[in-house]
């Protein structure tokens, strides 16, 4: 059921994109926004990975100079019959984790020094187990995508607005000036909101995924309470762009409006867990 609603999510982003590049250049702008689209997913399925490692100076570690670790990616990953990822860690207080990656072929796992220090070796392997659900599910190669596209939309929408400001003209000259102006404010909105929802529910998917590779769900609701509250009381100097890959938002909820948030709320992923432990029982 998710994977359908992230399908139908990222179709609908689409469409917008098709649908602002209109609004700047008729068939024109139309065609540009598909090249662009296509330009842009090409980028990101083959660089994004590199580009989020070297964003938060993750080095990689073998076996020799983190063997906790490195054991529990190895077991969870040969339980869940994924190849062997590459493992990375974050000099980086806050605790949290993330996986990156275009397939489970090229796909790493980074945690921070913060989520080392504070979770036991149980917790940890419930977290290891939501980030490699996200490699199995092509969680990340969805996630980057959608960010990228609704990116590309803010952009188009603001080159939609210096074009009427310097007098650009689409080519569709029936067209109404009132509907160009509601698409640009619009469009951008729409995109990020679809963004977020796409974002959420990859995370209940990781989550149940996750537990169910673990074998524990109870490790992975255990680990999410010491995170929250963790990652509420050291800050992180996250890019908001990157917010939906770590498996809790590394931004201030403060900040952000729940509609807006690249997370679920933790009440109901822990919510969810202690169901799935429930119906095992």
């Amino acid at each position: 059921m998710n994977m359908l609603k992230t399908m139908v999510l990222m179709v609908f982003l689409s469409v917008i994109l098709i649908a602002i590049g209109g609004a700047l250049g008729g068939r024109t702008g139309m065609t540009f926004a598909l090249i662009m689209a296509f330009g842009i997913n090409f980028i990101t399925y083959w660089f994004s990975d590199k580009i989020v490692l070297r964003m938060y100076k993750a080095r990689e570690v073998t076996e020799g100079e983190a063997p906790e670790l490195y054991g529990i990616v190895r077991r969870l990953s040969q339980k869940a019959a994924l190849p062997m990822p590459k493992v990375y860690i974050v000099d980086e207080d806050q605790p949290n984790a993330f996986a990156t990656g275009r397939n489970p072929e090229h796909a790493a796992v980074a945690a921070t020094t913060g989520i080392l220090r504070i979770l036991s070796r149980e917790e940890l392997e419930g977290v290891l187990a939501h980030e490699l659900a996200h490699v199995k599910h092509r969680d990340i190669l969805i996630s980057t995508i959608a960010a990228t596209i609704a990116g590309a939309i803010s952009y188009l929408a603001q080159m939609a607005q210096w074009a009427m400001i310097f007098g650009g003209r689409r080519d569709d000259e029936d067209s109404s000036p009132i509907a160009t102006i509601v698409m640009m404010i619009v469009a951008p909105i729409a995109a990020m909101l679809v963004q977020m929802a796409i974002s959420r529910s990859r995370e209940f998917s990781a989550d149940e995924g996750g537990a169910e590779i673990s074998g524990n769900p109870m490790s992975l609701a255990n680990a999410l309470k010491k995170l929250d509250m963790a990652s509420k009381q050291i800050p992180m100097n996250a890019n908001p762009a990157t917010a939906h890959m770590f498996i809790v938002n590394p931004l201030s909820a403060g900040m952000l409006m729940k509609l807006f948030s690249t997370h679920p709320p933790m009440e109901e992923r822990i919510a969810r867990l202690v169901a799935m432990r429930g119906a095992r029982r």
